[in-house]
């Protein structure tokens, strides 16, 4: 009896075929489900990947507000033509303290999971408020707005607990001097120094030129510290995993 006759017994037996393909899925899903009960963390921990400042996971609220992950995407794809324009593929170590993850599924504008460091704050604050003067062809909407949105980080302290809650390792020192270090990372010539012990490589900067600490400063400090936590030029993968 060939091959294609064999296969076409099956084919013709709903029964047979119901138990066989059963039998596949059930075999696959003990392979690819069953180690995971091994496994202390599926993640594996990367060098330099630190919770969010308050700033930043201010910032990161306002981002999501805004619909931002609806048009523009934080996952690079180990593809070639994904890696020269975005830069090295996404680890999922840097996602470890989203809540929830901005990965997106669609692209109307470019990637931002290595948009940080990339343009200036100007940049960013020119682009906000007007796209089309940086981006003639973009269709993004304008944030300008956000310049007079002033924010205090009164409650700061509080969303920082509702992400611990959730498994972020904030300590009760960070939380305690939140609002301290809210205020610190928009201001240059505050003593910051402390604050980025707590989160270092955090950008400290006056973001939209203004005196008033705004929603524009916390949306700027957040893009400007996407894809900066990890140093590329010394990672070294696990191969283990």
């Amino acid at each position: 009896m060939s091959s294609f006759e064999k296969h076409a017994i099956l084919e013709k037996s709903p029964t047979l075929l119901f138990t066989a393909s059963l039998l596949v899925v059930t075999v696959g899903g003990i392979v690819e489900i069953a180690p995971l009960f091994w496994l202390e963390n599926t993640i594996e921990e990367v060098e330099g990947v630190r919770p969010y400042s308050p700033l930043e996971l201010a910032g990161r609220d306002i981002y999501i507000r805004e619909g931002c992950y609806v048009c523009h995407s934080q996952m690079i794809r180990p593809m070639r033509d994904e890696v020269e324009r975005y830069g090295h593929y996404s680890l999922a170590a840097e996602s470890m303290y989203d809540h929830p993850f901005q990965w997106g599924s669609k692209r109307t504008g470019p990637d931002l999971a290595r948009v940080g460091g990339r343009y200036s704050d100007a940049w960013h604050v020119d682009h906000l408020i007007d796209p089309q003067s940086v981006v003639p062809e973009s269709v993004m909407p304008k944030y300008g707005f956000l310049m007079d949105a002033v924010i205090d980080g009164e409650h700061i302290d509080e969303l920082m607990r509702t992400h611990r809650f959730v498994g972020v390792p904030y300590t009760d020192q960070q939380i305690e001097v939140a609002y301290a270090d809210f205020q610190a990372q928009a201001d240059p010539d505050s003593e910051y120094d402390d604050m980025l012990e707590r989160y270092p490589g955090a950008a400290v900067s006056n973001f939209d030129g203004q005196p008033e600490l705004t929603e524009m400063d916390a949306l700027v400090a957040y893009m400007q510290v996407l894809g900066t936590m990890v140093d590329f030029s010394t990672f070294v993968p696990d191969a283990s995993r």
